[in-house]
């Protein structure tokens, strides 16, 4: 079997607002082979930009299109390619965009291999820790604390025994940010997991005086409240506060993840199948964690081809600890880009047991929201 095209595939929804919402485009990569055996994945990045590093010709030996690179080779080779894809940009794509765009293809070859094998990915992965898992609903913070306790009410009403909430308005004020804290947990009850995504709006001294007021309200993490690349300000707040402290949305490729698990001292890796490296990345990521004895969640806040991904994974490693799931129907692409959808069942997720990745895209839909 070869590899004869990588198609990336840009959607995107007919209006776009200006909110915290990655769901409204992506970029789905397909993978093609001389068997008739296709495979799909997602990059979630910036998608045109993540477009050009797939589409992109070669240029020199150090800085090529991902795409071509891949002709002619065999799609079970997903080691083999992951590394070829890496050294040809190792100029230009060490992290960021170029890794976001291999998650995508190095995604597809393993839902090639699965269906070639008639196995799901997390069966070839070496998996089947477990037929389902925990997941919590993700949404964003309501406008006001009285919004966010009825948003919490009816998400423990719907059997989630874990939410989280994010973003804006946090961040607006000392007594804002408690209120909104204080009216989730009193939506939510004292038997329910309350998860905080800070969005990265603090410093490090401010990250901690909030821990702390948040303690009182029984956080099962709080999430990014720092930027990205401040590992001393992590490891000052996760040393400072028995509040466990999660990132790592924001990483690319294991040595990011590094830089936070042994400097930033964080509590909870999060990892994105479609920005990491993919399936091939993400399983180095997970055994790191276990051998700095961390748990292990996936972000991801877009399509099912996430989703699905996000419980093969998650299913093929010993520290999987829950699972995200954006639970609200009618989230941007999600519910109309894919065939199969996935419904939380009493708080948890079934794991998939089809061949590969177990989702297909909806043609028409695709066709109908493709940009040129």
């Amino acid at each position: 079997m070869k590899i004869t095209k990588v198609e990336a595939i840009y959607v995107r929804l007919p209006e776009v607002k200006q909110q915290t919402d990655s769901g409204q485009d992506a970029l789905i990569v397909r993978v093609e082979t001389d068997a008739g055996i296709h495979g799909i994945g997602e990059v979630d990045s910036s998608p045109l930009a993540a477009r050009g590093a797939i589409e992109g010709p070669y240029s020199h030996t150090i800085t090529s299109g991902l795409g071509h690179l891949l002709l002619g080779e065999d799609p079970f080779e997903t080691e083999k390619l992951w590394y070829k894809m890496y050294n040809a940009n190792v100029y230009s794509g060490r992290r960021g965009i170029a890794i976001h765009a291999m998650s995508g293809i190095d995604m597809a070859l393993w839902d090639i291999k699965g269906k070639a094998l008639d196995m799901p990915v997390w069966k070839l992965l070496g998996g089947g820790f477990r037929q389902k898992i925990r997941c919590y609903a993700s949404t964003l913070f309501g406008a006001t604390p009285a919004i966010t306790h009825e948003m919490a009410k009816r998400f423990r009403d719907e059997g989630f025994s874990a939410v989280k909430f994010g973003w804006e308005p946090l961040g607006q004020s000392e007594a804002n940010d408690i209120a909104l804290v204080k009216e989730a947990r009193r939506g939510l009850g004292d038997d329910c997991d309350l998860l905080i995504d800070a969005g990265l709006v603090w410093d490090a001294k401010t990250a901690v005086k909030r821990a702390r007021s948040f303690s009182d309200y029984n956080l099962f993490w709080l999430e990014e409240p720092l930027r990205p690349d401040d590992y001393e300000g992590y490891r000052r707040l996760s040393e400072a506060t028995e509040v466990r402290i999660a990132a790592g949305e924001e990483e690319s490729s294991r040595l990011s993840y590094l830089e936070l698990m042994d400097k930033g001292k964080i509590d909870i890796v999060q990892v994105d199948l479609a920005r990491c490296g993919g399936f091939t990345e993400a399983m180095k990521i997970a055994s790191l964690a276990w051998d700095r004895g961390l748990p292990v969640a996936n972000h991801g806040f877009t399509t099912y081809i996430n989703v699905a991904a996000a419980l093969h994974w998650l299913n093929s490693i010993p520290n999987a600890l829950i699972c995200e799931f954006v639970s609200q129907s009618g989230t941007g692409l999600r519910d109309v880009l894919t065939k199969q959808r996935f419904v939380a069942d009493g708080g948890y997720l079934t794991i998939p047991t089809e061949p590969g990745l177990g989702i297909d895209l909806n043609d028409e839909v695709v066709q109908e929201l493709r940009i040129a």
